[in-house]
């Protein structure tokens, strides 16, 4: 399967095209939350980890969450309604998603045109005034309103499952 994924600038651009807000900074690559907490400082407004996620029969998701929530695979897939959960593969990540582990966004779901991802968000996130994610690199950040978050969300035909983090 090949496919065109948007670049960063396209995916920045898409958010002017869509009237969404954001502010985007640089910084040195990072591939852990830790990483990010140690090299962003004190960066206003929820600060994200996204799980790229598959069970055996192929069925994907992506799973954004608070950066400190600690996860739990067999709640999240009793939730989601499948048996067990794991990792997708970078390679699958890439095919999907076009991104790299430790770029992983909700932002990719933009490059899903097949809708073969289904998206589940930590409804608690959208209490945050504004959110933070990989703009499809993990060398820049971008800062949207969590009411913008929604709104790229269902203008790429990905509204989000949202479930609260006491579930999972």
């Amino acid at each position: 399967m090949t496919c065109s994924h948007l670049t960063p600038d396209e995916l920045l651009a898409l958010l002017d095209d869509l009237d969404i807000p954001s502010r985007t900074i640089d910084h040195p690559p990072v591939f852990t939350v830790a990483e990010a907490k140690q090299l962003r400082g004190t960066l206003p407004g929820g600060n994200c980890k996204s799980l790229f996620l598959k069970n055996k029969k192929g069925k994907m998701w992506l799973v954004v969450l608070p950066e400190d929530h600690r996860t739990n695979l067999i709640a999240l897939a009793d939730r989601l309604g499948t048996k067990r959960l794991s990792f997708a593969s970078p390679e699958r990540l890439q095919e999907y998603l076009g991104v790299i582990p430790g770029a992983v966004t909700p932002f990719a779901a933009a490059n899903d045109v097949g809708g073969l991802v289904d998206l589940v968000v930590a409804a608690e996130l959208l209490n945050e005034p504004v959110l933070n994610f990989h703009p499809l690199v993990n060398d820049r950040t971008t800062t949207i309103s969590s009411a913008d978050f929604l709104l790229f969300l269902n203008a790429i035909d990905h509204p989000p499952l949202l479930v609260a983090t006491s579930e999972i």
